[in-house]
């Protein structure tokens, strides 16, 4: 295993170095220049070109990229054009509200969707199943931003059961925290409720009908038991698996559920930059969230073994 963990570590290497050569490829051959968002509309050709100079972006693009990989091999991402901050302090400043975001999102996900699966196979057929499905093909069809704003108009602005928008640090309390923080969980995790919801269901359904399920009704063993001991936990790792696939979802979600419930996250901060080209913050940002990833997949993979003795590296 340790072996196994230490292979898949080196093997991330290479992974982020291409991401960051694709990352850096899109930005700087993509149309839009920040120079240009600088200087403002009426800048004249030569103050855009000096703005460019002062910020190097007239090197060839090969300077630049080995540049800034030298700079990330000291643990430097940068400093951005605008605020002329690390990219590295942005980024701590605003990680904590993402950080919350994604975390009670997936805990309302998996709390909620793993039973309404579990429940969906046992009673297959019947009008709790066909609810169950239903809500997922709803759930995963509705667009985050419509299901945020239905949500603030019906929670916020009829009903007064939370705030509209902005986050407030688990600093200063933890129902003031908890209070703008559920509103926005909520939106985001339906997408992953019907997700986490529907792969539990056709996971459970699968070992449902195998031998050892039967052998296990024939001993006298309660339905509780049946479904937690041998069903749901043989049926964990593709289960698992989704749960990183919508890991990967999540990122995308919280860009959008932030800009919506105004929320100063990370999604905030890439918005932000992509608007104003901030080159060096928004490589900072997909870098940090693309080794997140590759971090969660190196978990879930370590967490098979756990769950299946039977899968060894």
């Amino acid at each position: 295993m340790l072996t196994f963990i230490i292979r898949r570590f080196l093997a991330t290497i290479p992974v982020m170095g291409v991401v960051a050569l694709f990352v850096f490829l899109l930005l700087h051959l993509s149309p839009g220049d920040p120079a240009t968002v600088i200087a403002g509309d009426y800048a004249s050709p030569e103050d855009i070109a000096r703005i460019r100079a002062q910020l190097g972006l007239d090197r060839p693009l090969y300077i630049q990229f080995t540049t800034w990989i030298g700079q990330l091999g000291h643990g430097d991402l940068g400093v951005s054009i605008f605020s002329n901050l690390p990219v590295s302090q942005l980024i701590m400043q605003r990680i904590e509200p993402t950080l919350s975001l994604a975390f009670f999102t997936l805990t309302i996900a998996i709390v909620v969707a793993v039973p309404l699966g579990v429940l969906a196979a046992w009673k297959a057929g019947s009008w709790i199943d066909r609810g169950v499905m239903a809500f997922s093909v709803l759930g995963f069809s509705t667009p985050v931003f419509v299901l945020g704003y239905a949500l603030i108009y019906f929670f916020s602005l009829k009903l007064n059961f939370f705030p509209v928008q902005g986050y407030t640090s688990i600093s200063e309390g933890l129902w003031p925290f908890l209070h703008r923080l559920i509103l926005p969980s909520v939106t985001l995790s339906v997408i992953f409720i019907a997700l986490f919801a529907r792969i539990t269901r056709a996971s459970v359904m699968e070992i449902l009908e195998e031998d050892y399920i039967r052998t296990a009704r024939a001993k006298g063993l309660s339905n509780r038991t049946v479904l937690m001991r041998h069903a749901l936990r043989n049926a964990a790792v593709p289960i698992i698996t989704v749960i990183g696939i919508g890991f990967a979802l999540l990122i995308g979600g919280v860009v959008v559920t932030e800009s919506v419930f105004n929320i100063p996250g990370l999604g905030r901060l890439t918005v932000d930059a992509v608007l104003r080209r901030d080159y060096p913050v928004i490589q900072g940002i997909i870098l940090v969230f693309s080794a997140t990833y590759v971090l969660v997949n190196l978990i879930i993979d370590i967490l098979y073994v756990a769950l299946d003795p039977r899968i060894r590296y």
